[in-house]
Formats: C-alpha cells, structure tokens, sequence
C-alpha cells in the first residue's frame, strides 16, 4: 500500500471511530438512580492531586478500566477504544489531553462515559475520558460558580466552563467546572489525529529513502 493510500485509510478510520454517534437510554451512576439529575449537580473526579468537575447530565456511566484496543496513529491523548454494548467508543486520557504525562493506571482508574453534541445539533456522540478516580456527586448553586479565569491554570482556558466554590471539611476550595464539549471537541481531535498520521507516514518515507 502507497503512502498515500495508507493516509487515506487512517484518516478514515480516525473519523469514524472519533465520530461515532451513539444514544444511550437512561444513566447507569449508582448516585443518581435515587432521583433525577439537576444542572446544579456535578460529578467530580481526580487527575493526579487535582480536581474536576463535570456536568451530571452529560454522564451516562462509570465502568472499570479494562482493556483496550488501540488504533494506530491516533493522537496520544486518545488511549484507545472500547465496546461498550456493542458500541465503539474511544476513549481520551484527560491528562494527556491537558497536556501532560499519560495517566498511569492504578486501582481505582476508571473510565467516565459522556455524552456531547454530534456534528449537527440533532445528534449525539459518546465518548470515554479515562480519569484516576471518581469521587462524588456534589450540588454546585449557579451563584457558587465564577467565571474561568484568564490565566494562571494548568489547563487550556477554555476548557474551563468556571470555577465552583466548595465547602470541604469546613475550608473553602474551587474546583474547575469542565466545558466537556470543548476538551471532547470531536472536530480538534480528528484533526489532531491527521497530523499525527501525515507526520508518521513523513518519517516512515524518510527512513525508507535513507
């Protein structure tokens, strides 16, 4: 097969795997079977020694880590891609989408299913965000959540929808409030994947003409 032609499949592989729209019926987290999800409520979950915070109504489940499959020249934030009920899903490591080091598995990873808006507004795509650990699910009052701030944090400011002010063992804290459909945003993800794919098929050219 041609460079050429390899690029082509990659590519296509890469947007069929990053775009794959799938509806799930009704959320499958233990916390929220008591009653019905409220914007105000988010689940929280660690990366290293940090916190974050995501809205309750784009999760839909928490499952295990278990294996994965990888798919060749992704990007390094997307770690692979599991079957979830028949489904292909990929999944992100949400460290290496901050732009850190690969989350190192440990006992209580776990895989955080979201859904997010599709490529039109009447679909919807499912994803997984590889996470250290899940905490809880806190209730946040809209008067409680500032404004991201413009400088100063450890992510891309806009991957942060604001910061929510909590009360923890009497002492007040902010957790970052993710804009999951920027950090999940299917279209920089795809194009990502295309300069990883054009930049190996570059050097696999290189070293054969070397």
């Amino acid at each position: 097969m041609s460079a050429a032609n390899e690029a082509n499949v990659v590519t296509n592989v890469v947007t069929n795997v990053v775009t794959n729209v799938v509806t799930y019926g009704s959320s499958a987290i233990v916390a929220l079977q008591s009653g019905s999800a409220l914007p105000s409520q988010f689940l929280t979950f660690m990366l290293g020694e940090e916190q974050y915070a995501v809205g309750i109504l784009h999760i839909k489940e928490i499952i295990e880590y278990g294996s994965l499959a990888s798919v060749p020249m992704m990007p390094a934030c997307v770690r692979g891609v599991i079957n979830l009920r028949g489904a292909v899903v990929p999944v992100m490591d949400l460290s290496a989408r901050f732009g850190r080091a690969p989350s190192v598995i440990g006992k209580r990873s776990c895989i955080v299913i979201v859904e997010t808006k599709g490529e039109d507004s009447d679909s919807k795509q499912v994803l997984g965000m590889l996470v250290d650990a899940v905490n809880a699910v806190v209730e946040i009052a809209a008067a409680d959540i500032e404004p991201p701030p413009s400088f100063g944090t450890r992510i891309r400011p806009d991957f942060i929808a604001g910061m929510g002010k909590r009360i923890e063992n009497n002492r007040g804290r902010f957790v970052i409030l993710l804009d999951i459909e920027r950090v999940l945003s299917s279209e920089e993800i795809v194009d990502m994947a295309r300069s990883t794919a054009s930049a190996a098929i570059v050097a696999t050219a290189a070293t054969a003409a070397a």
